[in-house]
Protein backbone atom coordinates (compact mmCIF):
# COMPACT_ATOMS: atom_id res chain seq x y z
CA UNK A 1 0.00 0.00 0.00
CA UNK A 2 1.26 3.28 -0.88
CA UNK A 3 1.82 6.03 1.42
CA UNK A 4 0.89 9.63 1.29
CA UNK A 5 4.23 10.83 0.88
CA UNK A 6 4.94 8.45 -2.29
CA UNK A 7 1.41 9.63 -4.00
CA UNK A 8 2.60 13.12 -3.20
CA UNK A 9 5.68 13.01 -5.02
CA UNK A 10 4.60 10.79 -8.15
CA UNK A 11 1.39 13.98 -8.85
CA UNK A 12 3.91 16.09 -10.79
CA UNK A 13 3.83 14.74 -14.10
CA UNK A 14 4.65 16.25 -17.47
CA UNK A 15 3.29 14.85 -20.85
CA UNK A 16 4.73 16.80 -23.11
CA UNK A 17 8.20 15.41 -21.92
CA UNK A 18 6.42 11.67 -22.39
CA UNK A 19 5.27 12.44 -25.52
CA UNK A 20 8.59 14.28 -26.68
CA UNK A 21 10.20 10.79 -25.51
CA UNK A 22 7.84 8.51 -27.53
CA UNK A 23 8.23 10.61 -30.48
CA UNK A 24 12.17 9.92 -30.90
CA UNK A 25 11.79 6.98 -32.78
CA UNK A 26 12.48 4.31 -30.02
CA UNK A 27 10.17 1.36 -30.57
CA UNK A 28 7.13 1.88 -28.76
CA UNK A 29 7.52 2.41 -25.10
CA UNK A 30 3.50 0.90 -24.40
CA UNK A 31 4.92 -2.25 -25.82
CA UNK A 32 6.88 -2.81 -21.89
CA UNK A 33 4.37 -4.82 -19.88
CA UNK A 34 7.06 -4.78 -16.84
CA UNK A 35 8.26 -7.88 -17.05
CA UNK A 36 11.36 -7.18 -15.53
CA UNK A 37 13.94 -9.06 -18.11
CA UNK A 38 15.63 -6.29 -19.48
CA UNK A 39 16.67 -5.29 -15.23
CA UNK A 40 17.05 -8.75 -14.50
CA UNK A 41 19.71 -9.31 -17.28
CA UNK A 42 21.35 -6.15 -16.53
CA UNK A 43 24.84 -6.36 -15.85
CA UNK A 44 25.24 -2.82 -14.29
CA UNK A 45 21.63 -2.78 -12.24
CA UNK A 46 23.45 -3.49 -8.62
CA UNK A 47 24.39 0.37 -9.10
CA UNK A 48 21.50 1.88 -10.87
CA UNK A 49 18.88 4.13 -8.73
CA UNK A 50 16.01 2.93 -10.75
CA UNK A 51 15.70 -0.49 -13.35
CA UNK A 52 15.53 -0.11 -16.50
CA UNK A 53 12.12 -1.19 -16.74
CA UNK A 54 11.21 1.38 -13.90
CA UNK A 55 12.84 4.19 -16.47
CA UNK A 56 10.53 3.08 -19.08
CA UNK A 57 7.37 2.73 -16.73
CA UNK A 58 8.67 6.90 -15.27
CA UNK A 59 8.99 8.29 -18.31
CA UNK A 60 5.63 7.04 -19.86
CA UNK A 61 4.26 8.26 -16.74
CA UNK A 62 5.95 11.71 -17.32
CA UNK A 63 8.07 11.73 -14.33
CA UNK A 64 10.98 14.14 -16.06
CA UNK A 65 12.41 15.62 -12.78
CA UNK A 66 13.12 11.84 -11.80
CA UNK A 67 14.03 10.39 -15.26
CA UNK A 68 16.79 13.06 -16.15
CA UNK A 69 18.44 13.61 -13.07
CA UNK A 70 18.71 9.61 -12.57
CA UNK A 71 21.80 7.50 -12.15
CA UNK A 72 20.64 5.20 -13.85
CA UNK A 73 20.77 6.85 -17.45
CA UNK A 74 24.24 7.32 -17.45
CA UNK A 75 25.81 4.09 -15.50
CA UNK A 76 24.19 2.26 -18.71
CA UNK A 77 26.80 1.06 -20.70
CA UNK A 78 25.26 0.54 -24.03
CA UNK A 79 25.91 -3.27 -23.64
CA UNK A 80 22.94 -4.49 -25.49
CA UNK A 81 21.89 -6.83 -22.90
CA UNK A 82 18.22 -5.46 -22.02
CA UNK A 83 17.52 -5.71 -25.98
CA UNK A 84 18.44 -9.20 -26.56
CA UNK A 85 16.32 -9.99 -23.36
CA UNK A 86 13.28 -7.82 -23.99
CA UNK A 87 10.54 -10.13 -25.41
CA UNK A 88 9.23 -6.63 -27.16
CA UNK A 89 12.07 -5.27 -28.94
CA UNK A 90 12.20 -2.36 -27.05
CA UNK A 91 15.45 -0.23 -28.05
CA UNK A 92 16.36 0.34 -24.40
CA UNK A 93 20.20 1.18 -25.39
CA UNK A 94 18.60 3.93 -27.78
CA UNK A 95 16.13 4.98 -25.37
CA UNK A 96 18.97 5.71 -22.45
CA UNK A 97 21.03 7.52 -25.25
CA UNK A 98 17.59 9.80 -25.85
CA UNK A 99 17.19 10.56 -22.09
CA UNK A 100 21.23 11.81 -21.74
CA UNK A 101 20.91 14.33 -24.39
CA UNK A 102 17.88 15.19 -22.87
CA UNK A 103 19.19 15.71 -19.48
CA UNK A 104 22.62 17.53 -21.17
CA UNK A 105 19.68 19.69 -23.02
CA UNK A 106 18.32 20.12 -19.72
CA UNK A 107 20.89 21.09 -17.61
CA UNK A 108 19.85 18.60 -15.10
CA UNK A 109 22.38 17.58 -12.43
CA UNK A 110 23.46 13.81 -11.79
CA UNK A 111 24.40 12.02 -9.46
CA UNK A 112 27.20 10.78 -10.89
CA UNK A 113 28.67 14.30 -12.69
CA UNK A 114 32.11 13.02 -13.96
CA UNK A 115 30.19 10.45 -16.70
CA UNK A 116 28.26 13.39 -18.44
CA UNK A 117 31.69 15.20 -18.90
CA UNK A 118 33.23 12.33 -19.79
CA UNK A 119 30.26 12.01 -22.22
CA UNK A 120 30.43 15.20 -23.88
CA UNK A 121 34.55 14.87 -23.99
CA UNK A 122 33.77 12.12 -25.93
CA UNK A 123 31.34 13.41 -28.66
CA UNK A 124 33.22 16.13 -29.00
CA UNK A 125 36.57 14.44 -29.94
CA UNK A 126 34.26 12.23 -32.29
CA UNK A 127 32.91 15.12 -33.79
CA UNK A 128 36.18 17.09 -34.39
CA UNK A 129 38.00 14.43 -35.63
CA UNK A 130 35.84 11.01 -36.62
CA UNK A 131 37.68 9.00 -34.22
CA UNK A 132 39.04 8.66 -30.46
CA UNK A 133 42.63 10.39 -29.55
CA UNK A 134 42.78 8.00 -26.53
CA UNK A 135 45.56 10.78 -24.79
CA UNK A 136 44.00 13.80 -25.99
CA UNK A 137 40.50 12.30 -24.53
CA UNK A 138 42.10 11.80 -21.75
CA UNK A 139 43.71 15.01 -21.43
CA UNK A 140 40.79 17.25 -21.78
CA UNK A 141 38.66 15.04 -19.51
CA UNK A 142 41.09 15.25 -16.68
CA UNK A 143 41.30 19.47 -17.55
CA UNK A 144 37.38 19.51 -17.37
CA UNK A 145 36.93 17.31 -14.23
CA UNK A 146 40.08 19.03 -12.40
CA UNK A 147 41.47 15.64 -12.46
CA UNK A 148 45.43 16.91 -12.70
CA UNK A 149 45.21 18.32 -8.83
CA UNK A 150 45.57 15.13 -7.44
CA UNK A 151 49.21 13.65 -7.07
CA UNK A 152 48.17 10.19 -6.16
CA UNK A 153 45.54 9.44 -9.38
CA UNK A 154 47.54 11.22 -11.38
CA UNK A 155 50.45 8.68 -10.24
CA UNK A 156 47.91 5.67 -10.68
CA UNK A 157 47.24 7.61 -14.37
CA UNK A 158 50.51 7.70 -15.43
CA UNK A 159 51.24 3.79 -14.56
CA UNK A 160 48.27 2.99 -15.70
CA UNK A 161 49.20 4.67 -19.03
CA UNK A 162 52.10 3.06 -19.35
CA UNK A 163 51.40 -0.10 -19.11
CA UNK A 164 48.73 0.80 -21.70
CA UNK A 165 51.12 2.15 -23.94
CA UNK A 166 53.88 -0.99 -23.69
CA UNK A 167 50.93 -3.33 -24.81
CA UNK A 168 49.82 -1.25 -27.84
CA UNK A 169 46.69 -0.42 -26.08
CA UNK A 170 46.98 3.00 -26.23
CA UNK A 171 47.97 4.81 -29.53
CA UNK A 172 49.74 8.60 -29.02
CA UNK A 173 47.92 9.71 -32.10
CA UNK A 174 43.75 8.78 -33.72
CA UNK A 175 43.92 7.40 -36.58
CA UNK A 176 43.32 9.71 -40.08
CA UNK A 177 39.55 10.23 -40.94
CA UNK A 178 39.49 10.10 -44.69
CA UNK A 179 35.96 11.24 -44.81
CA UNK A 180 35.05 14.32 -42.09
CA UNK A 181 32.24 15.17 -44.24
CA UNK A 182 30.54 11.68 -43.41
CA UNK A 183 31.34 12.19 -39.40
CA UNK A 184 29.66 15.49 -39.68
CA UNK A 185 26.55 14.25 -41.42
CA UNK A 186 26.19 12.00 -39.14
CA UNK A 187 26.45 14.80 -36.49
CA UNK A 188 24.10 16.88 -38.51
CA UNK A 189 21.46 14.19 -38.74
CA UNK A 190 21.51 12.94 -35.06
CA UNK A 191 21.30 16.95 -34.54
CA UNK A 192 24.14 17.33 -32.20
CA UNK A 193 26.68 20.74 -31.38
CA UNK A 194 28.60 21.56 -28.84
CA UNK A 195 26.27 24.39 -27.74
CA UNK A 196 23.32 21.76 -26.87
CA UNK A 197 25.56 19.16 -25.42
Amino acid sequence: MQTVKTVEKITIRDQEFSKKIINKGITPLERCYQCYACSDACPMAFVMDYYPNQLIHMVRLGLKEKVLSSKTIWVCVSCWTCVTRCPNEIDIVRFMDVLRVESLKGGFKSPVNEIPKFHKVFLEEVHKKGRISELELLFRYKLKTCGFFSLKKLREDISLGLKMFLKGKLKPYAPVVVCQKAVEEVFTKVQWSKGRQ
